[in-house]
């Protein structure tokens, strides 16, 4: 897949830090995009990794997420409305397709008078292996 957004130009290193994001089923940090994103592309930069979330993010192609009390942002090539699970234990994360019934944006509207654009859940708790 390619950048097709006119506000920055498509370059090699921003194509591979894009495919390494989509890749990922587990929400990587930004330094292990870095780690993974050298086997493609051994020559790009930790800060131009950084530069490049950072740009991908504001253009809507990944999501940052802050999850949790964790303050290092974690990456989601799923743009799609989804939410999350944490696990408290290890830290897994899992995206979380199930759909919540529409009077809950509709309860949150009519307790705060906000109007509600999108919304964005965090569930947590203990994955599997951690539950053992």
């Amino acid at each position: 897949m390619t950048l097709d957004a006119p506000a920055y130009r498509t370059t090699p290193q921003r194509e591979a830090i894009l495919a390494v994001v989509r890749e990922a089923g587990d929400h990587p940090s930004a330094r292990e995009i870095y780690e993974r994103v050298q086997v493609r592309r051994p020559g790009i930069g930790v800060a131009t990794v950084y530069r490049t979330l950072e740009l991908l993010a504001a253009h809507g192609r990944v999501l940052a997420l802050q999850l949790g009390d964790d303050p290092i942002a974690r990456y989601d090539g799923n743009v799609a409305d989804h939410d999350h699970v944490l696990c408290e234990g290890c830290g897994a994360v899992a995206d979380v397709a199930v759909p919540l019934p529409p009077q809950v944006a509709d309860a949150v509207e009519s307790a705060t008078g906000f109007q509600v654009r999108t919304q964005e859940v965090q569930f947590l708790g203990r994955c599997p292996a951690c539950r053992t």
